[in-house]
């Protein structure tokens, strides 16, 4: 067994402190990474939280953008080699054998994927534990590998943030003439900026916050609306091929922001509220508009998204701390407090 220094939830809703727990043994296709960075997504808190109602499990160590270097590889390992600059994302496993699997949509797997924290393993050995860690063993077929030119520091938010807009964007097909809204801009938002400005397409931010206007045209957004503004609404109505999402509060008006798509445009949600939200039909019926979900992405397409921003130079802004400033830092990123992803430091563990 690995002894596996780290932060945790003990319980739901309590702050995060030092933790040490065991990781297993690699078996012949497991992977031991030496975690370098850890990202702080949002989802943690609600799940450190159990705001979200799916009960994980206790003690609990977040975390799911993970950035490090192999460690060593069990003896069947093909893909990977000690020293090697690798990541992790949001799933660790997956039954492998529906067809969202063998499609290579391991997010969507019939059987639910398992997730890097806060599940049981399954093989019924444990629950998964995350990366506000210094170590963490995973199965070669969900180990991401990280381009050269990408530091680790800020390729771990793009096992998350990057691949969750990457996904949406692609698959609606973002690129040159489509115009692209993007709700929120914050950790996920500022991705999609920069992701559907390489893409090709015309981008605008919505926010609701004027200080963030400059933030926008420095991401590469071409245009901003400000949602506080007495005409904002009308003034863009049926503009928008696709907007994404964001924001995860459920206290939005969700029928105004449908209002600025064009007829057959789509809105897809990848932030997700704490309870659930209310949404007006007839904002999609009189113009025959979509509302869409999207989740993360599998693991060949979030390869390929890391690709992509190796060669388009894509990374997050990240703010560096120390693992012990981590309660600090959930406080902050509920204020929206953040420019635009927190990262850790894991060799201040």
């Amino acid at each position: 067994m690995i002894k596996t220094k780290a932060y945790a939830a003990l319980t739901a809703k309590t702050q995060l402190v030092p933790y040490t727990f065991e990781r297993r043994d690699p078996k012949e296709h497991d992977v031991v990474i030496d975690i370098k960075f850890s990202g702080i997504c949002h989802s943690d808190i609600h799940t450190a939280r159990d705001e979200w109602g799916n009960s994980p499990i206790f003690p609990l160590v977040p975390g799911h953008e993970i950035a490090g270097v192999v460690r060593s590889v069990g003896a069947k390992v093909t893909k990977y080699k000690v020293g090697d600059k690798v990541g992790v994302g949001c799933m660790v496993d997956s039954c492998r054998t529906c067809p969202q699997c063998k499609q290579d949509l391991e997010q969507y797997c019939d059987e639910g994927f398992t997730g890097t924290y806060g599940v049981p393993e399954r093989d019924g050995s444990g629950s998964t534990q995350g990366g506000y860690s210094d170590v963490i063993v995973v199965n070669e077929d969900f180990v991401l590998r990280i381009p050269d030119n990408l530091p680790l520091d800020k390729a771990a938010p793009l096992l998350c943030a990057g691949i969750t807009l990457y996904s949406p964007l692609t698959h609606w097909k973002a690129g040159p003439g489509v115009k692209v809204g993007i709700m929120g801009l914050g950790g996920l938002g500022h991705m999609g900026v920069k992701i559907a400005s390489a893409l090709g397409a015309d981008v605008t931010v919505i926010s609701h916050s004027e200080k963030k206007r400059d933030d926008a045209t420095k991401l590469g957004a071409k245009n901003f609306i400000m949602t506080k503004e007495e005409d904002a609404f009308t003034k863009n109505a049926n503009t928008f091929d696709l907007i994404i999402n964001t924001i995860s509060s459920a206290d939005l008006d969700l029928a105004s922001y449908l209002g600025l798509l064009k007829q057959d445009g789509t809105m897809v949600s990848v932030g997700v509220p704490d309870k659930p939200i209310a949404l007006n039909v007839f904002a999609l019926i009189m113009k025959r508009r979509t509302y869409a979900g999207s989740l993360i992405g599998g693991i060949k397409e979030t390869q390929e998204m890391l690709d992509f921003c190796s060669k388009h130079n894509i990374t997050p802004e990240i703010e560096l701390i120390n693992p012990s400033q981590v309660n600090e830092a959930y406080e902050r990123v509920l204020k929206s407090d953040v420019r635009y992803r927190f990262v850790m430091d894991m060799s201040k563990l």
